[in-house]
């Protein structure tokens, strides 16, 4: 089992001239505003203050490093900015796209976890960034959150559901409770493979 040896903060990049481009693998966690991307790193790093959790949506407006050292190798973990929150103008809008989109095409070693809440389908904007993904070659899982919301069979006909809806196999979408920290297990196993293939451990 893979285990996070040490993590620490690099640092954030507020526009392209701040991204990391070192070839190394990165994980990038995105999601909308407010579905626990912060809770979910801090749960899947072991680090309670890792990234910031706030109870405002669209805190989170640049493009947060971190530097994972796990036993054997490492990668970058990345907190994108979350998307589809109503109280931000369109130039700011704008501009976290052109930064995400830059930051996705320009990361060769690049792989998103897109965090949603399992109680409901993907939102529109998860679509749309799910097809963006498609186009860009961009490997991506979906990181069912909320798990304990619900009940366990609920669940599982949850995943089918969301499987259904962006016509993808179940294997490639993974519960978790960022609460209840479940599912951690499988989300290092799914970065373990990555790193694998990649020859990073």
């Amino acid at each position: 089992m893979l285990n996070i040896k040490d993590v620490n903060f690099i640092k954030s990049a507020a526009d392209t001239d701040g991204l990391i481009l070192d070839g190394r693998i990165h994980i990038a966690v995105a999601g909308k505003s407010n579905v626990g991307k912060s809770s979910f790193i801090n749960m899947l790093l072991n680090r309670n203050g890792a990234a910031r959790v706030s109870g405002t949506p669209g805190r989170t407006r640049l493009i947060n490093y971190f530097d994972v050292t796990v036993n054997g190798g490492g990668f970058i973990l990345a907190d994108l900015p979350g998307y589809g929150y109503a109280r931000v103008s369109k130039e700011e809008k704008s501009g976290w796209g052109r930064l995400i989109e830059t930051y996705l095409c320009s990361t060769p070693g690049i792989y998103v976890f897109l965090l949603t809440d399992i109680r409901h389908l993907p939102t529109d904007d998860d679509k749309k960034l799910i097809q963006y993904l498609h186009v860009k070659a961009v490997p991506f899982y979906i990181i069912a959150n909320k798990s304990d919301k619900q009940s366990r069979t609920q669940n599982f006909k949850s995943v089918k559901d969301i499987a259904s809806a962006l016509k993808m196999g179940e294997q490639n979408i993974i519960c978790v409770s960022s609460l209840k920290k479940t599912g951690r297990d499988d989300v290092l196993l799914k970065i373990e493979d990555i790193l694998t293939q990649t020859e990073q451990i």
